[in-house]
């Protein structure tokens, strides 16, 4: 008996022993994350992996990376999320596995006729509260961007105390612009680069929120993040994790089919790598089906044609 578990030892791959068959994925309702989560899971299931997306706030992406209930999450936004991240990565619970986009932003915008007027700073909004009807337009609740607006208005950074912070999810709150802008009314927001709007609207990021969201008008960078051990559990996922890098436009015409064509995610990413299977090809470089047999581009790229339209 022993002779033939060591005969089959030797004939199996040595790493398909110590391979993970499943991934679970922590998502925030924000189309960038939705974007290249949906490119993580779709690649993963043709390499034959179990894939599960749960969606929830940020808090709650940080509770289930830490509890061991999430595996990874594509959207920790630095510097804004770094209040956040910090005492996870301090307990060892949350490591940054790899940097998927730089030139990123992430800070107060105005449309371009309330920066004409004379809002060009975080320190102008004070003197135009009244135009602004007290409101600045934050994301969903428990956001990182929520947070550092709610600790300027409870210190009154800029002047801002009585100011209210109205929570809403990426849609609505980009809806509120939207009208806005039609009606010539005064808003200053969270925006963000790479996102549609920035085509979508003339608008104009504000200066003057280094200490808050980091310099260059909220330069950011966003990390990939995975539990405590799973780069050790899965490391042919964590390979795939670490080639997975993006750039602002890569991202910003998945995010324009998602947002403004009305294309699901999974339908939108798959198109996208059917053109683009040179970086399809640098996303696989080394990378193996969860069988251990090396991934192929050329077939994942036509599995992806089939499947564009279902």
């Amino acid at each position: 008996m022993k002779k033939l578990i060591v005969l089959f030892a030797m004939l199996v791959p040595a790493f398909s022993w110590s391979q993970c068959q499943s991934v679970r994925f922590a998502q925030v309702d924000w189309t960038d994350v939705q974007a290249t989560t949906a490119v993580a899971a779709e690649i993963l299931q043709r390499l034959d992996y179990q894939v599960q997306v749960d969606e929830m706030s940020v808090p709650q992406v940080y509770e289930s990376l830490a509890n061991g209930s999430a595996d990874v999450f594509l959207g920790n936004w630095m510097p804004s999320m770094e209040p956040i991240i910090a005492p996870y990565q301090q307990q060892g619970r949350v490591t940054v596995l790899a940097e998927n986009l730089n030139g990123a932003k992430y800070t107060l915008a105005v449309p371009d006729y309330v920066y004409q007027g004379g809002v060009r700073s975080f320190a102008d909004l004070a003197r135009f509260k009244d135009r602004f009807r007290g409101r600045i337009h934050g994301l969903e609740k428990g956001n990182d961007g929520n947070a550092l607006l709610l600790q300027m208005i409870d210190k009154n950074d800029f002047g801002l105390a009585g100011f209210n912070l109205l929570q809403l999810p990426e849609r609505l709150m980009l809806r509120q612009v939207e009208r806005h802008i039609r009606e010539q009314q005064w808003i200053a927001f969270l925006a963000w680069a790479p996102h549609p709007m920035n085509n979508q609207f003339n608008i104009k990021y504000l200066a003057g929120g280094d200490e808050y969201f980091g310099p260059n008008y909220g330069g950011a960078t966003v990390h990939t993040n995975v539990r405590a051990g799973f780069a050790q559990d899965c490391p042919n996922v964590a390979r795939l994790l670490n080639n997975l890098t993006f750039d602002l436009k890569m991202e910003g015409q998945m995010m324009d089919m998602i947002l403004n064509q009305f294309v699901p995610a999974d339908r939108a990413v798959r198109a996208w790598m059917h053109k683009n299977p040179q970086t399809v090809a640098r996303w696989l470089n080394g990378v193996t089906t969860q069988a251990g047999q090396p991934a192929n581009a050329e077939q994942l790229s036509a599995a992806m044609k089939l499947t564009i339209d279902h």
